[in-house]
């Protein structure tokens, strides 16, 4: 018999276990081309339907409002909210608490200029049948944009799952932008990422503090000792300053360990 031209995706242990892109085509879900239309939802609450996906602007994906909408409801199994987000300065809804968990990674990243989520609605004829999609976030990036689904990683290998994913990676590589699905991120770095965004806010520091922190000499220096590397002003101050450069990513230490006094610094080299 000749092998399927398909294959089952990877292990769990073949892949990085927080960020997956989908090389693989899941056995009996392999498609051909696929062409696809795009719909968004303006902020003026008008719809743009049937553009071309390979035609439509960045511009006018990155403008749109989220798709679709939720209610919050007594018994309900997702965990929905709102998260506000540094990057664009505004809200952004999640449906469950593992799509908070990819937004606070989106947010942390600073190559990301623009998050969306529920971004567009993609539909595309596959195996001679209409099918439609709404991933749960759009990134625009310094490295081009991503289009993210966010899936328990338990449920990602679900034949309807499964088949969705592959088409949806297709139609979004054949115009050059990068498809992810992201499941669990390791425990500890999702929760020193959690806690740093609670400095993410700019406006509560003060511009001279956060430049005397900047100015300091940190680099190689331990998380408890920074403060007494700088004295000038009182300790909570110091101490929340690091805390939001280490957010901003001017800072950096080991977020695979969780966050302690022995944590070392060190100082992102500036780019020429």
């Amino acid at each position: 018999m000749a092998r399927s031209a398909c294959r089952d995706p990877p292990s769990r242990h073949e892949v990085h276990p927080w960020l997956r892109e989908l090389p693989w085509t899941y056995r009996g879900c392999a498609v051909g081309g696929v062409a696809a239309a795009v719909s968004v939802r303006l902020p003026d609450g008008n719809v743009v339907e049937g553009q071309a996906w390979d035609e439509v602007s960045t511009d006018l994906l990155a403008s749109a409002e989220p798709w679709r909408t939720f209610r919050w409801l007594r018994g309900q199994k997702h965990y929905s909210g709102t998260y506000w987000a540094s990057t664009v300065r505004r809200h952004v809804i999640y449906e469950s608490r593992l799509e908070l968990a990819r937004l606070l990674y989106a947010d942390f990243d600073p190559a990301v200029r623009h998050v969306l989520a529920q971004p567009f609605l993609l539909k595309a004829k596959v195996h001679g049948e209409i099918r439609k999609h709404v991933p749960d976030y759009l990134l625009i990036s310094d490295n081009g944009p991503v289009v993210v689904d966010v899936k328990p990683y338990h449920r990602v290998s679900r034949p309807e799952v499964a088949f969705t994913f592959d088409w949806t990676r297709r139609v979004v590589l054949s115009r050059g932008w990068r498809y992810e699905v992201w499941t669990e991120p390791p425990v500890s770095e999702l929760e020193n990422i959690r806690f740093l965004a609670g400095y993410r806010r700019d406006w509560l520091f003060s511009t001279e503090v956060v430049e005397r922190v900047r100015s300091g000499n940190l680099d190689g220096v331990s998380l408890g000792h920074a403060v007494a590397h700088i004295r000038d002003y009182p300790e909570q101050i110091l101490r929340a300053a690091v805390l939001h450069l280490l957010w901003k990513r001017e800072l950096t230490v080991d977020l695979s360990r969780p966050l302690s006094p022995s944590s070392v610094l060190s100082r992102v080299a500036n780019e020429t």
